[in-house]
């Protein structure tokens, strides 16, 4: 079985008749014609059958049509793989983030980046922190945007590429509102809105309460930062959320305030599998990011 066969027969299947798609792939009708015959000698069953001057799948055609396209699909990517690693300034890298690294520091790395490397395309994959980390562990994804960075994860290369503060959000009537900073043991007494069990910023919150001498008095959870900030909105509660998430996003009817002490910080950065070959392409982006922030010291 030769793959121009099953090209061939993609075409004649899909037009339902053999002059056309001879003409779609600018080559003579009897060539289709002899191709598909001996396709059909080898396989022992017809795969199309005569109506007019048109043709017709037979029902094993139609079976082998959907394997046949199958075949091609993988032959195509796996081409494309191929032409990647002889001109990797052509790829496409696939890449995991979570939801709290897209407002700044998602959009600039990918901006600087293509500034560099314009004909690079992403495809780009949002999931929860879990499935990011057994994304990568399982080869679904090569690499991938996290926060907190993972310390010692079996069959994970991690690498920190920044710390960023929480900041303290607040209704715009709530008392502190106006305060410039406040410290962690004055929220004592409020009620907290924060990430749900699942989400890794919610032990991050619990943990730093913990160390000012305090639980947090949780009154809701939300599963996204975007439901965080809703929630604040609308006078539910106070939460404490990455600077990134409030970079230019401050939703209306709130108030960011600084928190003096203790810090409460977290760390983001790029995890791959540690002995998955990664393509030239993502090669590329991989040390591209870590020289980025490098020489970024302070720009956060």
């Amino acid at each position: 079985m030769e793959l121009r066969q099953l090209r061939y027969f993609v075409e004649v299947a899909e037009r339902e008749h053999v002059t056309t798609a001879a003409e779609s792939l600018h080559v003579a009708q009897s060539a289709v014609s002899f191709q598909i015959s001996k396709l059909e000698e080898e396989l022992g069953v017809k795969l199309f059958e005569r109506v007019g001057r048109n043709v017709k799948l037979t029902p094993i055609g139609e079976e082998f049509l959907i394997q046949a396209k199958k075949a091609l699909e993988i032959l195509d990517i796996a081409r494309k793989k191929i032409e990647e690693y002889l001109d990797p300034q052509h790829g496409q890298i696939r890449i995991g983030y979570m939801t709290s690294l897209t407002n700044h520091f998602l959009p600039n790395i990918i901006i600087r980046f293509r500034y560099q490397y314009p004909d690079i395309s992403f495809q780009l994959h949002h999931a929860s922190y879990h499935d990011l980390l057994q994304g990568v562990k399982n080869g679904d994804l090569n690499l991938a945007f996290v926060s907190p960075v993972p310390v010692k994860e079996h069959r994970i290369d991690s690498h920190i590429l920044f710390s960023e503060p929480f900041f303290l959000l607040v209704p715009e009537s709530h008392p502190l509102a106006e305060r410039k900073e406040v410290a962690l043991y004055e929220l004592r007494d409020e009620p907290f809105v924060i990430f749900s069990k699942e989400h890794p910023f919610s032990e991050v919150i619990k943990t730093c309460c913990n160390q000012a001498g305090f639980s947090p008095k949780i009154i809701a959870e939300g599963m996204d930062t975007e439901a965080i900030k809703g929630l604040v909105s609308a006078k539910i509660g106070i939460s404490l959320l990455p600077e990134d998430c409030l970079y230019e996003s401050i939703p209306r009817f709130t108030k960011k305030i600084q928190i003096s002490y203790p810090h409460v910080t977290r760390t983001v950065g790029i995890i791959r599998h540690k002995e998955r070959e990664l393509t030239p392409s993502e090669a590329n982006f991989f040390s591209f990011v870590k020289e980025l922030y490098s020489q970024m010291h302070g720009f956060w």
